[in-house]
């Protein structure tokens, strides 16, 4: 097979250890052309020179606020010169032959936008992502593949899927020219999700690819049960129906979260006693509320938004 050019993008913040040990994986890679792209948001002590004294072949971009994962991925993309970009956290490992399958299937056919492979909970054989059956309108909520499941092969297949999987992307430069890059008015979750149906209008097909795996430390920057999470996971909910639906449907799921999901769930955290995540679940619902033209918020920086939003309060 051809080997074009493939940039490896990853974002990294803080959490040094676990970018090394994913570094070591992808410079055990059996692709023969890539080059490899990081891009640091801001981590509280600057990690360039102790990278590059560790692999001295990776390019090194340092922005001095956090971006979010659409903003620091979309610096990479500006600095990528692959015929296809290969999106993929930090906080995942893999083994050496991921690469060379995904790209041969890209270059038989054109009308793919993204691959995203088959992502298993690191040190277990458990399926994080197996593929989407997409966002249901009504409730907003995804529906994963295999999710949860122990992998026995069922999920070892190739597909057409609704959703990517932002722990890793496979995506042809030409797709990024003609889509746009990641929108980063979300900050933080579900970004990866309106850009695949940017994706998919722009006349693309989203392909789950089964036959490789990645590892997933899943939540290792933000946390499981986090107040950050909490916030962006709330707000980018309502933010995605907002700019994903239309008339009646907008209506009908915005009534459906209203009168059930916002009632259902903060009742549920107190239930649970998870006090301190009730604060940034009302303030993910208010910033809907407050900004309700959604062609006035602009991209979102860590300083303006969880400085201004979150800090005092949370």
């Amino acid at each position: 097979m051809k080997y074009p050019l493939v940039s490896i993008i990853s974002v990294l913040y803080n959490q040094l250890d676990v970018t090394i040990d994913f570094l070591r994986c992808v410079f055990n890679l059996s692709y023969p052309n890539f080059e490899v792209i990081l891009v640091d948001n801001a981590s509280d002590v600057d990690p360039t020179e102790k990278l590059k004294s560790m692999f001295p072949m990776v390019k090194i971009i340092r922005s001095e606020v956090n971006l979010g994962f659409a903003g620091g991925n979309n610096l990479g993309i500006k600095k990528a010169r692959g015929e296809y970009l290969f999106f993929i956290n930090n906080d995942t490992e893999f083994d050496s032959g991921i690469l060379e399958p995904m790209v041969e299937e890209l270059m038989k056919s054109q009308d793919i936008g993204i691959i995203s492979p088959k992502v298993k909970y690191f040190g277990t054989d458990i399926i994080q992502y197996g593929g989407s059956d997409g966002i249901n309108e009504f409730t907003g909520r995804g529906k994963t593949r295999g999710a949860l499941k122990i992998d026995n092969g069922t999920y070892d297949n190739v597909s057409e899927t609704s959703l990517a999987f932002g722990t890793a992307m496979l995506v042809p430069i030409e797709v990024v020219r003609k889509a746009g890059m990641m929108p980063e008015l979300y900050f933080l979750y579900y970004e990866e999700h309106d850009w695949s149906e940017h994706i998919k209008k722009a006349g693309y097909k989203i392909l789950y690819y089964g036959k490789v795996t990645i590892y997933h430390k899943e939540s290792i920057s933000v946390g499981k049960k986090s107040k950050l999470k909490m916030y962006y996971m709330t707000r980018n909910r309502i933010l995605y129906y907002r700019r994903n639906l239309s008339g009646v449907n907008l209506f009908l799921a915005l009534a459906f979260y209203s009168l059930i999901s916002f009632p259902v769930n903060f009742f549920r955290l107190i239930l649970k006693g998870d006090w301190n995540l009730i604060s940034p679940y009302m303030k993910g619902n208010i910033w809907n509320l407050v900004h309700y033209k959604i062609k006035d918020i602009p991209a979102l920086t860590h300083s303006e938004e969880e400085g201004a939003i979150l800090t005092h309060t949370l």
